[in-house]
């Protein structure tokens, strides 16, 4: 998937666990840790919204795309 999780290097930039992360969002660590292993399939805007809250960041400081070679006609999903 084109779409790459920068989760671990703002978390780290911010010094923060994912486990403290997790509750300040009211989101489960294994929630978070599907998005940070870049093995999400969606997120939701609240969520995403929640986080940037948290780490003082925007949304492309998090997740930004990166085409490759499987990024082809066909490989969209419904948004």
């Amino acid at each position: 998937m084109p779409i790459r999780v920068n989760l671990d290097r703002v978390l780290l930039e911010r010094r923060m666990s994912l486990t403290e992360l997790a509750d300040r969002v009211g989101v489960t660590i294994a929630n978070l840790s599907i998005l940070k292993t870049g093995k999400a399939r969606a997120v939701r805007f609240s969520t995403l919204a929640a986080l940037c809250r948290e780490l003082d960041c925007q949304p492309g400081e998090l997740i930004h795309y990166e085409p490759g070679p499987d990024d082809g006609p066909g490989d969209d999903e419904e948004a």
